[in-house]
């Protein structure tokens, strides 16, 4: 994110006009190295669309997106002008925040920027300004704002009496994180004040995090103390003057003698009553439906619509604050911070407020300007996924290739059982609250046991692990907090609790991180599971002979639940190849297809499919012909599995001779037995992180040695190769956070997030050394991009070697890098000097070689690791660690893909390391050729123009 800094403000500046302003706040880019003199081009450009004065005389002049490509590094400076410059709005401006962004990246300027324009005074500050310290904090971002928020709220407590029910109101702020113990301890020790009308006051200034008020209301209709009703009790947390707006926010409910009322209203009703809405006050809601929230063009848009209406129009966040501000009012606008998929509630008084909210509402709806893309049907759009069936889409075409996302290898070839999703009926409303949430609880616990059953009879390790996730997720308290809330507003229990369920699921979906995102089939899944027992919904009993799974998508309940003798693939409308169906059905060995669209779900159940999940194709209906070649090809594949299995323990070489070591990638120590028992010569893979995700701290010394000697120990003698913590933005950890990023993939992830924190990399670092004692250890660097950045580690590996004696620590040990960014390849001689070995991850050296997102539901079948940009970067790697006798190692997904092997072992590279259950197959791979063969696919394969050729002209060969 961008910030703002001394070293960024140029003072005293002067322009005879706004032209001549632009111009200078243009070479002031270009001196600081961030943009070329093209950009100025840009400035203007962007002028002429709109002005990018924002008030309290900034503006922040930035570039169109056409001109991005002359930024060559995102910065800002900040000009100011005392004599001040008449902008070409007939504003007047003293200070130009100018931004070089590469991306949306300017938002953030704006969006700190928005505190400063309505205080007064800022302008004549700004101008008279005689330091860039004095300019720097007048722009800097302000004082936590106070907190009112369905957060903070506590309705319908079960208290016996008013302390009880002013210690809710404090336990909530306290879990919304606004206070610590130490305020509950004040709030206990003080009596509440009376402020009259049935409400009530409690306040304290000692153990306030953020200022805050929360309301709480009685379940008992009838509470008094010392005389006077109790109709709701207002505990504040106090910090200087910023509480006092939420001060302000309590004196019309004083006024209006209708506190009684409060009893009995639900969250929704009472945010909108302090949000001074009364019964005369019209409302609606809309959905923020562009990608990058309400910044500032399509706030200016949701602005110009309010001013043009006859009367005031207000805006508030649905789940955010209660306290509403001017839809007409830019600033304040901004300042709600809208995201994209969160609800605005519009208010309005007056004959004409309908028209003029459905106006504000339809401008939303249309995307303000921009072009946006639904969210779950935009306004007012709130029934549950479960609830309703997707409409039927258009079947298949038979005999054609259909294509989705490879997920799992492997060829099935069987009819179709189509699970379609259940429809769930059940009331929105329910009359007895406590009869509800018994119907919940009892539906929680047996949702629970079911869940233990499952991960006591899940079919491996993957499965057993992401079950034990579900069951967390089903004992979560702030879901069941939710639901129950909901309830005592009036739900049934299966609509409560689906509410707190599609909540979650959408606030999981809206994350960056592409990985946590598709976790939110995880929680649905729960949910789905509770509300199946709530409803008694059965699902359909599959058929007794072989079958093709097909469903909407395929939780980790669902791959437990299945007869792995019947099911012979999977194919799904949704998910990715990273979602927990993929990595399932890998683990399981089934093949499987995945997001391949709606059409699927058309099948008729019984009809004949073929699917190949190493191509990511199904044929529906295929033709005899076709249907006799499939078979032949899965006759053939059985064969080779079972002859590779009577030699997995035979050494990996090719026909004439040449050795190839074939090893296995582990996510678990747990798993490394198995992988001996099906021939591994070594774990050429072991990620680490899996035990760091394990704990609510990072895991001390003692812990990560017991962990890594589980799967050394294991291995007898075969050389482990670790690689460290592989963490970041796309996978973050919960007690290490990262700043979100834009694009999590290309920030602070792998050996650059260890770096941050080199404690943590050196206790791994000892961990393993000591782990390795009298075996064969070799450790690798994740994400590294050229010398620095090993040789940063490498000195706390060297100094962790002179200070652990030899006779406690791995004598036979390396220290090498993953190459899985384009610019390692391309520096592999500087980096052969000095690593002592290379292992190439193609997972992620192939999408980020080709900008293709090998998770992308249309675009992951191209991120083809056989493209010849990616062998090429492979052979460049493989040359220069040669000339200074080194290894190389593959890891990835290309190492078991059978037409590649021939061509990495051409190659030239020393190690294939694959999933377990791949290794007699890769084995048996390595013995159908000989190293002339391997190197004529080599040269044959990079003498190709696209992966497709590669492909095309290998299996012609």
């Amino acid at each position: 994110m961008l910030t703002l800094g001394s070293d960024d403000i140029l003072l005293g500046c002067h322009a005879d006009d706004w032209q001549a302003a632009l111009n200078g706040a243009a070479d002031a880019l270009v001196e600081a190295g961030f943009v070329e003199p093209g950009y100025r081009d840009g400035l203007h450009a962007r002028e002429a669309q709109s002005s990018t004065f924002l008030g309290n005389a900034i503006a922040i002049p930035h570039g169109t997106p056409e001109s991005r490509k002359f930024v060559k590094q995102t910065g800002v400076r900040v000009l100011q002008f005392p004599d001040g410059v008449q902008w070409h709005d007939g504003q007047h401006v003293h200070v130009l925040v100018t931004i070089a962004a590469q991306n949306d990246e300017h938002l953030d300027i704006l969006r700190q920027l928005t505190h400063v324009l309505d205080r007064e005074g800022v302008a004549e500050q700004l101008a008279e300004a005689s330091s860039a310290a004095d300019v720097a904090r007048l722009l800097s971002k302000p004082a936590v704002m106070p907190r009112l928020d369905s957060d903070t709220l506590c309705v319908g407590f079960p208290a016996q009496d008013i302390e009880e029910l002013t210690l809710g109101a404090a336990a909530r702020l306290r879990q919304s994180g606004c206070v610590d113990n130490a305020f509950i301890g004040a709030i206990a020790t003080s009596a509440p004040t009376w402020l009259g009308n049935g409400l009530w006051l409690a306040s304290h200034a000692h153990g306030v995090v953020q200022p805050a008020l929360g309301v709480a209301t009685p379940a008992n209709r009838g509470l008094s103390h010392h005389g006077h009703p109790v109709h709701a009790l207002f505990c504040l947390a106090a910090s200087g003057e910023s509480h006092r707006s939420l001060l302000d926010q309590l004196l019309p409910l004083l006024d209006r003698g209708e506190s009684e009322s409060l009893v009995t209203q639900t969250s929704a009703q009472l945010l909108a009553t302090l949000a001074g809405e009364t019964a005369s006050t019209q409302t609606r809601r809309a959905r923020v439906l562009n990608p990058h929230g309400l910044h500032a063009r399509p706030a200016k848009q949701l602005v110009q619509t309010a001013r043009a209406q006859p009367m005031p129009v207000n805006v508030r966040l649905e789940e955010g604050s209660a306290t509403p501000v001017s839809a007409a009012s830019l600033t304040k606008v901004i300042g709600l911070g809208a995201r994209r998929g969160q609800w605005l509630i519009f208010s309005a008084d007056g004959e004409q407020a309908a028209q003029a909210l459905d106006a504000v509402c339809q401008a939303v709806d249309d995307g303000l300007g921009e072009k946006v893309a639904p969210f779950d049907g935009g306004r007012e759009s709130e029934a549950p996924a479960a609830h309703n069936a997707k409409p039927a889409a258009e079947p298949l075409a038979d005999d054609t290739p259909h294509t989705g996302v490879a997920a799992s290898p492997g060829l099935a070839i069987a009819p179709v059982f189509v699970i379609r999703p259940p429809n769930f009926e059940y009331p929105a409303d329910a009359d007895n609250p406590e009869q509800e949430i018994a119907r919940l609880q009892a539906a929680l616990k047996e949702g629970a046991a079911q869940l233990e059953t499952l991960v006591h009879n899940a079919p491996g390790g993957e499965v057993a692990d992401i079950l034990s996730m579900h069951e967390e997720m089903l004992d979560d308290p702030e879901l069941h907090q939710a639901a129950i809330e909901a309830i005592r507003e009036g739900r049934s229990a299966e609509a409560g609790w689906w509410e707190a369920i599609d909540t979650a699921a959408h606030a999981q979906e809206m994350l960056a991180d592409r990985l946590l995102a598709e976790r939110a089939a995880d929680l649905r899944d729960v949910g789905r599971r509770v509300l199946g027992v709530l409803c008694d919904v059965k699902l359909p009993t599959a058929p007794d002979h072989p079958y093709i799974l097909v469903m909407d998508d395929i939780g980790p309940s669902d791959v437990a639940r299945l007869d792995t003798s019947r099911v012979r693939g999977l194919l799904t409308v949704r998910g990715g190849a990273t979602a927990h169906s993929a990595i399932l059905a890998r683990a399981l060995g089934i093949p499987a297809v995945v997001g391949a669209g709606d059409a699927v779900m058309a099948l008729p159940d019984g009809g004949m499919m073929i699917l190949d999940g190493e191509r990511g194709r199904v044929t529906h209906q295929p033709s005899e012909d076709r249907l006799q070649r499939a078979e032949q090809q899965l006759l053939d594949q059985q064969q080779r599995e079972a002859d590779a299995w009577k030699t997995r323990f035979e050494s990996a070489q090719t026909r004439d001779g040449h050795r190839v070591e074939v090893a296995a990638n582990l996510g678990n120590t747990a798993h490394a037995d198995d992988a001996v028992e099906r021939g591994a010569e070594g774990v050429g893979l072991l990620r680490t992180e899996f035990l760091f995700m394990a704990h609510a701290s990072a895991p001390d010394l003692a812990t990560q040695i017991d962990e890594y000697r589980q799967a050394i120990d294991a291995l007898g003698g075969r050389p482990l190769v670790a690689r460290t913590l592989d963490v970041g933005g796309d996978k973050p950890l919960p007690y290490w956070p990262v700043p979100q990023e834009d694009n999590p993939f290309l920030g602070l992830r792998g050996i650059r997030l260890a770096l941050t924190q080199p404690e943590v990399l050196e206790t791994q670092l000892r961990a393993l050394l000591m782990a390795g004692k009298d075996s064969p250890l070799r450790i690798m660097l994740p994400m590294v991009k050229d010398i620095a950045e090993f040789r940063a580690a490498k000195a706390i590996y060297d100094r962790l070697l002179s200070e652990i004696a030899p006779s406690q620590r791995a004598t036979d040990v390396q220290l090498g890098v993953m190459i899985e960014v384009p610019s390692s390849a391309l520096l592999a001689p500087t980096l052969a000097a000095e690593v002592d070995f290379f292992s190439v991850g193609t997972n992620d050296l192939t999408q980020y070689t080709l900008a293709i997102d090998r998770g992308h539901p249309e675009l992951s079948a191209q991120a083809d690791g056989l493209h010849p940009a990616v062998l090429r970067l492979i052979q460049m790697t493989v040359d220069a660690a040669h000339v200074q006798g080194k290894w190389v190692g593959v890891c990835g997904e290309l190492a078991s893909d059978a037409m590649a092997v021939p061509v990495l072992v051409g190659l030239g590279v020393d190690e294939l390391s694959v999933s377990a259950r791949q290794i007699p197959l890769v084995k048996a791979r390595l013995r159908e050729f000989d190293l002339a063969d391997a190197k004529a696919s080599a040269q044959l394969a990079l003498a190709q123009a696209t992966s497709d050729d590669v492909r095309d002209a290998l299996e012609a060969r």
